[in-house]
């Protein structure tokens, strides 16, 4: 059984910053497309990030684009979500997940059932 770990989750104020991890024990991530959802109360999971394998390619959703960067330590077996500029609207739980049917991130990128294993989930909360 693939299970993804998320880790760096926590309770931040308006304008503050975050660094979410996305490991795996026992499965390579490698030449995967690895992407980063989340889901707040009482909504949809919605994609926020992707990264690539095979060409480097990044999404971002337009709510984070400019203030989130994904990026992966393929050494360490690990992708990370940096999130800067944090408002009430990006407290969510945060997924992390496996598309191995794709290792890049072009084209529809959110696709969730394209995405085969996931995470538990890291809390993120903004607020005053």
């Amino acid at each position: 059984q693939v299970q993804l770990v998320e880790s760096g989750g926590g309770s931040v104020q308006p304008g503050g910053s975050l660094r979410l991890s996305c490991a795996a024990p026992g499965f390579e991530l490698d030449y995967y497309a690895i992407g980063w959802f989340r889901q707040a109360p009482g909504k949809e999971r919605e994609g926020v990030s992707c990264i690539g394998y095979s060409d480097g390619s990044t999404r971002y959703s337009d709510a984070v684009k400019g203030r989130f960067t994904i990026s992966r330590d393929n050494a360490k077996n690990t992708v990370y979500l940096q999130m800067n500029s944090l408002n009430f609207e990006d407290t969510a739980v945060y997924y992390c997940a496996a598309n191995t049917m794709r290792s890049s991130c072009l084209g529809p990128a959110f696709v969730r059932h394209e995405y085969d294993y996931w995470g538990q989930g890291t809390q993120v909360t903004v607020s005053s």
